[in-house]
């Protein structure tokens, strides 16, 4: 009936248009006076029009709203039976409908209507509105969240759709659970605590140190590979290996107790290749790792992360390892380079003490003995050790032997070879643009081994094991294969020996057979020890400055901790002085010296071997030894950088009384 109207519409409008049409030929015929009869059926015409419109246009309306409703009941319907949760939120957040899957998952039956969606779910909104999509954890479940916007009237609403992810990442962390990773572990001084152990001693050692790897393992369903004397390859599951890094390598201790003729402790040196992709890049890392380890004395583990490194240990003081052997083809090496280059520049690190400058001195009076020109660049004004470079120039011919790094940079070419000394940093350099400038690089270096090490070297000379620059440098020039007959300068020997007597406090600290071995070689040379203590000695102002500092010390956890609140031209020198003399005082383990330059508040830090001063160092930007590192506070008053060192010192003692 309802596809009727139209039609019967259709024939009315006919008939009123004959109606019409008829009128017209009336009026211009001979019975005009009749064509008004035609005005009655067209009048009636009309009014049954418009009440079939009428109608109709209501039964419209009527059926339309009917499928509106029926849709609007059909969609709200669909929406409600869908299998994944869903949910509604205003332009305030809050709730303005969600479907019943969701009130099970995740409303847990609680009805959330106009509660606010960010206090019922932890979510990243700010992602969720950026990117349309974030995940999050509710009730166990992780779910994969997406956003889609619709305005109505007035209003904004954000239809959100839960995607439950669970499966699919309890089977990534399982997947990341069972990923090999290989851990490679060496005995460090292995060969040095064997070497006059008792055949008893040396089977005991190694049933003790097979032993503690076993147990190490023996949690994992990994498996272990004895490669070498001293040298052990493990592949350890992702799942066994965060383990381990929880208990922060408890092996590390474990081999300590391991002792030869109950005096001679062994370490573990520990590379970790985490988060490689196959096992060959593992490998690869775990060496890379192990390289680190070493080259920051032994006695650690190292995992390599997408920020650097991540250490572990290294409490122990660094056995002394080198061979003649090694210096010897290093030292063949190092002179072929320098012959093969055109000329020589030696620089060393920022504010240059008497170690950095001694070993420059002493390696470039060799360099001259080979005929080559050489150049050392050190700033003057900025140097520690001025009275040293003024008592080398005052006994050499050689004015231009000292050159400032602007004028070093301005002549430097890609035929000359850089030699960097007692720093192997990036960010510790002399001059950053002197060794950007450089082609070929030589590095000598004792210090232990930092992240941003210099990896483009010829050669990378380096022995965490060494008391100093001045030492390795010492043992190096002895194999030098000189032509000439013309004599070594002796204040190129006094040198390198008040680098020594520097870094070792006058052959006390870090001091081995190798250390007086190159100190009587120098002596051969015509070293003068009177003269080289003369080097030391400081003016009145600054002996009392130092006393000074002293008196001002306070003791926190067994560390003297001092603050240098006055203004000295010498402070670079008196403050790490003022830290040495503070080792003197009964139950100090550790000295920490602070004193202001610029912007900068620096830290000179101490120890006798009981507390590792490099890792607190390293803790606020800084680094250096086990027994004397530093560290640069920029923009920080003296009080924050007391404060920060104090924080620092107790986590680093809270973490030793864990472990």
């Amino acid at each position: 009936m309802k596809n009727r109207f139209p039609t019967v519409l259709l024939i009315l409008h006919l008939l009123l248009l004959a109606d019409v049409g008829v009128a017209a030929l009336l009026l211009n015929s001979d019975w005009s006076g009749s064509a008004f009869l035609c005005i009655i059926p067209a009048f009636l015409l009309i009014c049954i029009s418009l009440v079939i419109f009428i109608v109709y246009s209501r039964n419209s309306i009527r059926h339309i709203s009917k499928m509106n409703s029926h849709l609007e009941s059909s969609a709200a319907e669909f929406m409600n039976s869908l299998p994944a949760p869903v949910a509604v939120i205003d332009e305030h957040r809050t709730f303005v409908w969600y479907n019943q899957i969701f009130a099970e998952k995740i409303g847990l039956g609680q009805d959330v209507y106009g509660l606010d969606f960010e206090g019922f779910v932890n979510m990243d909104m700010d992602s969720l509105f950026k990117n349309g999509k974030a995940h999050c954890s509710i009730n166990g479940c992780i779910y994969n969240v997406t956003a889609e916007r619709f305005d109505k009237k007035d209003m904004a609403f954000l239809l959100l759709y839960f995607h439950d992810d669970s499966e699919f990442f309890a089977l990534k962390k399982k997947s990341e659970d069972l990923h090999p990773n290989v851990v490679i572990i060496t005995i460090d001084n292995y060969d040095d605590v064997m070497q006059n152990a008792k055949e008893s001693e040396k089977a005991q050692t190694s049933l003790e140190t097979e032993k503690v790897i076993e147990d190490f393992m023996s949690d994992t369903n990994g498996f272990i590979k004895k490669t070498a004397s001293n040298t052990f390859y493990a592949v350890l599951e992702n799942r066994h290996l965060e383990k381990i890094i929880s208990e922060k390598f408890k092996i590390l201790d474990a081999a300590r107790n391991i002792k030869i003729s109950g005096k001679y402790p062994l370490t573990f040196s520990i590379g970790v290749g985490q988060g490689a992709d196959s096992l060959a890049e593992s490998e690869n890392v775990a060496r890379q790792c192990l390289d680190m380890a070493l080259g920051r004395g032994g006695d650690q583990a190292v995992i390599k992360t997408d920020n650097g490194y991540r250490f572990f240990g290294g409490v122990s003081q660094g056995v002394e390892k080198r061979s003649h052997a090694k210096t010897r083809v290093i030292a063949n090496a190092l002179q072929d380079l320098i012959m093969s280059c055109g000329k020589i520049f030696i620089m060393g690190h920022r504010f240059g003490d008497l170690d950095s400058i001694g070993s420059a001195c002493g390696l470039a009076g060799a360099v001259k003995l080979l005929g080559k020109e050489t150049y050392i660049v050190a700033d003057r004004s900025k140097c520690l050790a001025a009275h040293l470079i003024d008592s080398v120039k005052s006994q050499i011919d050689d004015p231009d032997l000292f050159l400032p790094p602007l004028m070093a940079e301005s002549i430097i070419d890609e035929n000359d070879l850089l030699i960097i000394v007692d720093t192997h940093n990036k960010d510790f350099l002399e001059s950053r643009q002197m060794f950007e400038r450089a082609k070929s690089v030589v590095v000598i270096d004792h210090h232990r081994k930092t992240v941003n090490f210099i990896d483009n070297a010829v050669i990378f000379h380096h022995e965490p094991y060494a008391s100093s620059a001045s030492e390795m440098v010492t043992e190096l020039i002895q194999y030098f294969r000189f032509t000439t007959e013309e004599r070594y300068n002796s204040c190129y020997a006094e040198a390198l020996l008040s680098g020594i007597m520097l870094d070792t406090k006058n052959f006390v600290m870090r001091t081995g057979v190798r250390t007086f071995e190159a100190a009587a070689y120098l002596k051969k040379l015509g070293a003068d020890t009177v003269a080289v203590k003369l080097l030391f000695s400081n003016s009145i102002d600054a002996y009392k400055n130092r006393a000074k500092i002293v008196s001002s010390a306070k003791i926190h956890q067994k560390c003297a901790i001092a603050a240098a609140d006055f203004d000295s031209e010498d402070i670079r020198i008196t403050a790490p002085q003022a830290a040495d003399e503070l080792l003197s005082i009964k139950d100090v383990d550790a000295s920490f010296v602070l004193y202001k330059t610029g912007s900068t508040v620096n830290i000179s830090a101490r120890s006798l071997g009981a507390m590792n001063v490099q890792v607190i160092m390293e803790q606020l930007g800084g680094g250096g030894h086990q027994t004397m590192a530093a560290a640069q506070l920029e923009k920080v008053s003296m009080a924050e950088a007391s404060e920060a060192l104090i924080r620092v010192i107790d986590a680093h003692l809270e973490i030793e009384n864990d472990t």
